[in-house]
């Protein structure tokens, strides 16, 4: 059942395929702001993903997340996400991403419910 309060927790461990220097992000070799942000929106859409009505699937439609210090090649990063609110297809996420016990981004982030085939269908 969808329900506030869902969450999940996400991990990648900073390599150099996902620094800013090989995501072109930046031009030092730390976990690139993107790959933070795609890490927290696979912990929201894995949080709600087994609640959802056969056929569905969550979408991102927005994120905004402050990235607030490195993380070297070699150091695990979390991503937490939590629903924290539901308006009909509109979910609406609380992320976290973290080194250890370091915050090292956080924010919120919104995704939509949609029926995956009639999804495809619009390309």
């Amino acid at each position: 059942m969808l329900e506030t309060g869902l969450s999940h927790t996400s991990s990648v461990v900073v390599s150099d395929a996902n620094t800013a220097i090989a995501l072109g992000s930046g031009d030092m070799p730390v976990l690139a702001t993107p790959a933070m942000l795609a890490l927290m929106e696979n912990a929201a859409m894995l949080a709600v993903a087994a609640e959802l009505p056969e056929g569905s699937t969550t979408v991102g439609g927005q994120i905004s997340s402050s990235h607030l210090a490195p993380s070297p090649v070699g150091a695990e990063v979390r991503a937490r996400a939590t629903l924290e609110k539901i308006d009909g297809r509109k979910l609406y996420f609380n992320v976290i991403a973290l080194q250890g016990d370091k915050v090292i981004g956080e924010g919120t982030h919104l995704r939509f419910i949609v029926d995956r085939e009639r999804f495809m269908v619009k390309l």
